[in-house]
């Protein structure tokens, strides 16, 4: 190790430890270790409210080559509780920087670790399952960090959403000439989202998470939208409850990621934690509808239980698995339609606004402005 880099520990839950550099602020933190297979993106990944309490594992090796920016952030501050990188770029290089990757983690206390063998960390990850971690620029002892990270919280359990949602309601104007109202749920929403809406002639009222249906109602919205979010849905408990109250109004609803697994919730679905989930920006989902596949961006540790095969009745119509990943046949996505087959609500499991691409799933936002067109 060169001098003047200090050094730092990463433990396991398992006991399993990583040696490196301290990369970012000094210091002590804890989360939830996942791995993130995207190789651009990293400043909206940081940025994204989904990945509240949990420490990134970056599988690119080389990170921080475009710098930090003023115009890609996809929420009000980094929200990772940590980060790891194996090579951290020396100088960054694009014509959009204005300051290191670095630069900006120190200056928002996220502590994190480089020169980690983040290959052989993603393998254990994959073979054992994400596990809570602890990284450390103060502890030497690897025995000492691990009581820490036993004593850490959980991610099974952990309701979240209200840690990282809007305290007040605010509203993205419609681009254009405006054309429907949403109300939008924010769960940890990130800024494309609205903005995506906007773009199609949409009013979208932003609401915190802790909003009621009657809260829905008072925008007169044409269609609800649920958003992402970080934690365990089964320990959402309101949010479930406002949207069955939509679904029973027959209010247009499209919901995304953690939309998508409260939704399966509101229909009676349960929901259950992955081995070590999808995060990245290159997974393959196929459209059953449309048969279509699009590579999509993930970033998710829980799933919606639900039948492959065959519709399901439930209170509100008649639901099924409308997308499905091809890589592991985890559901991607739902559909309502009434007993005529006339389609009420969706949801998917992805990030159709991908802010660091791809764009396969913009089409999802043209289904909803279809869905209300029907409706209104």
């Amino acid at each position: 190790m060169s001098a003047g880099v200090k050094a730092a520990l990463l433990v396991l839950e398992d006991g399993r430890a990583f040696r490196g550099q301290a990369y970012g602020a000094e210091g002590e933190t804890f989360g939830e270790a996942v791995f993130n297979t995207g190789m651009t993106g990293y400043q909206e990944t940081l940025t994204d409210p989904s990945y509240h309490r949990q420490v990134v594992v970056m599988t690119a090796p080389h990170i921080g080559n475009t710098g930090i920016n003023d115009e890609d952030p996809e929420s009000r501050r980094i929200w990772v509780s940590g980060y790891v990188v194996r090579d951290p770029a020396r100088v960054p290089s694009n014509w959009r920087s204005r300051r290191t990757l670095d630069d900006e983690l120190r200056e928002q206390g996220v502590v994190g670790i480089s020169g980690v063998d983040t290959r052989a960390l993603t393998r254990h990850l994959r073979e054992r399952g994400a596990m809570r971690v602890g990284i450390s620029t103060t502890e030497s002892d690897p025995a000492a960090l691990l009581e820490r990270v036993l004593a850490s919280a959980e991610m099974a359990g952990a309701e979240l959403a209200g840690e990282v949602s809007t305290d007040a309601a605010y509203v993205v104007p419609a681009v254009g000439e405006k054309r429907f109202t949403v109300a939008a749920l924010d769960l940890g929403i990130k800024s494309m989202t609205p903005y995506r809406m906007a773009q199609r002639g949409i009013e979208v009222h932003v609401l915190p998470a802790a909003s009621t249906l009657e809260d829905v109602l008072a925008v007169q919205p044409d269609g609800l939208f649920f958003s992402n979010g970080p934690g365990d849905p089964a320990a959402t408990v309101g949010q479930v409850e406002l949207l069955k109250g939509a679904l029973a109004d027959g209010l247009p609803y499209f919901g995304i990621c953690f939309g998508n697994q409260l939704f399966g919730r509101a229909l009676g679905f349960g929901t259950y934690k992955l081995k070590y989930g999808h995060r990245g920006i290159n997974q393959p989902v196929m459209d059953r509808t449309t048969n279509k596949v699009e590579v999509t961006a993930h970033n998710h540790g829980f799933a919606v239980d639900a039948p492959l095969d065959g519709p399901t009745q439930t209170p509100y119509g008649v639901a099924t698995v409308s997308h499905v990943c091809l890589n592991d046949d985890v559901v991607e996505g739902l559909e309502l339609r009434t007993p005529e087959g006339d389609l009420k609500a969706f949801s998917v499991q992805y990030h159709p606004e991908a802010a660091a691409g791809p764009h396969d799933a913009a089409y999802l936002f043209d289904r909803f402005v279809e869905l209300m067109e029907r409706t209104s």
